[in-house]
């Protein structure tokens, strides 16, 4: 019999950067039923394929599995290939675009890749919801859908909204929850992970687990992780993405971008270190023990090493430092806070430079620094201007813009 930790320890890396758990009390009172048969809780996540690439956004989730793995409990990596092709209506304010069984396929493939990053593959039950959904048949469907109400799924927000604008709802679209509750049932789950965004879909596996005769399961969720830009949450469509595919000095150079406050987030959910050491790490910077460039570097080495080595952490390490010195340091440089909507430019999270260059004063017009920037006398941390807009995700929390032989430091807020 597999000999399990404390409950409160269990907890206290369980409890780690989760956003919500539904019930604290039933999480516990099943730690505790674990500890007394020695049956292991059975604990999944799904992920539809419908892109190739996963990023660190998609790995919060994967990390609160490995945490139940580490702990001796059974993780389910679930690959929603049936419900791709239904397509998950979360935060869309219209119909999303079905994907074909192959792009799906291949999808799912990519998948397995890249999740074994993170979690132990040998320990890893991979499971993919076609196994039960497509025998489900048509007379399946409708038993199960029948322990639902239309009012019920109006409920969910996404659908309220669109109905109040009287926007198309599909009727596939709403057979999405029920599919993924289905999956509970057919895993006999004891509990499931999501982000916040999935509370009706995950509520909806309890309630089908109710009506076939087993214990609803936990619910946690953790939070929406922001991408770069500090604001949205990360997506590669909104260009604020870190790939966990991306080359070593990439991820680095990307995660020593983000502002301060963000890095503490994803010290907490992108980390195994534990919430009483990242509280210290915050109060040696507080108390100016630490320097809060410290503390971003060693995050930056942390998730390289983790998804590449340590050697190649060290090396991104070392070729950012050389190439941040060669630049300037901007430790004596004029620190000017600029709120981003101030400088946005013509497209989403974008910056438009001229408005950066008059704004930090290096300028006394738009016109003037167009000139500059035609001339190629802007550099952005050392780097010549490539043009008058460039993108949030691709700027420092610190930009130094230099113009001549004046320099200041954009403090972006």
């Amino acid at each position: 019999m597999p000999e399990f930790l404390p409950v409160d320890e269990q907890l206290d890396l369980l409890q780690k950067g989760s956003a919500e758990i539904i019930r604290v009390s039933d999480l516990r009172e099943r730690l505790e039923e674990s500890r007394k048969t020695g049956r292991p809780l059975r604990v999944k996540a799904g992920f539809d394929p419908t892109a190739p690439d996963l990023h660190l956004g998609h790995t919060v989730l994967m990390r609160k599995l490995r945490h139940f793995q580490q702990l001796g409990h059974t993780v389910i990596f679930l690959v929603g290939d049936f419900t791709s092709l239904i397509g998950d209506p979360t935060g869309r304010n219209i119909t999303r675009k079905p994907l074909t069984r192959e792009q799906v396929d291949a999808n799912a493939e990519t998948y397995k890749q890249q999740v074994f990053k993170i979690l132990d593959e040998k320990a890893t039950e991979v499971r993919y919801n076609s196994e039960w959904l497509d025998k489900l048949g048509f007379e399946g469907t409708i038993r199960l859908t029948a322990h639902f109400t239309v009012s019920q799924m109006l409920e969910r927000e996404e659908f309220h909204k669109r109905f109040q604008a009287e926007q198309p709802i599909s009727l596939h679209e709403m057979l999405y929850p029920v599919m993924q509750g289905y999956d509970s049932v057919a895993l006999e789950c004891d509990v499931e992970l999501g982000g916040t965004d999935q509370k009706f879909n995950l509520l909806c596996g309890r309630e089908l687990q109710r009506h076939y005769g087993q214990k609803p399961q936990i619910v946690l969720m953790t939070p929406i992780l922001e991408g770069l830009d500090g604001v949205q949450k990360m997506s590669k469509s909104l260009g604020n993405a870190i790939g966990i595919n991306e080359p070593p000095a990439e991820m680095y150079g990307k995660l020593m971008s983000i502002n301060d406050e963000l890095m503490w987030k994803y010290w907490i959910f992108l980390t195994d270190l534990k919430q009483s050491e990242i509280a210290a790490m915050q109060a040696d910077v507080a108390a100016g023990k630490l320097h809060p460039m410290e503390a971003k570097k060693r995050l930056a080495r942390t998730i390289t090493a983790g998804f590449h080595s340590q050697a190649a952490a060290q090396h991104a390490d070392e070729n950012w430092a050389r190439m941040f010195q060669q630049k300037e340091t901007a430790e004596d440089l004029e620190e000017v806070p600029v709120a981003l909507a101030e400088v946005a430019g013509p497209e989403p999270n974008s910056v438009r430079l001229p408005k950066l260059l008059v704004h930090l004063g290096l300028a006394a017009s738009g016109a003037e620094a167009n000139r500059k920037i035609a001339e190629k006398a802007v550099k952005l941390d050392g780097e010549p201007a490539a043009g008058n807009t460039v993108s949030v995700a691709s700027l420092p929390a610190r930009l130094v813009v230099r113009l001549g032989k004046r320099a200041k430091v954009a403090v972006l807020q």
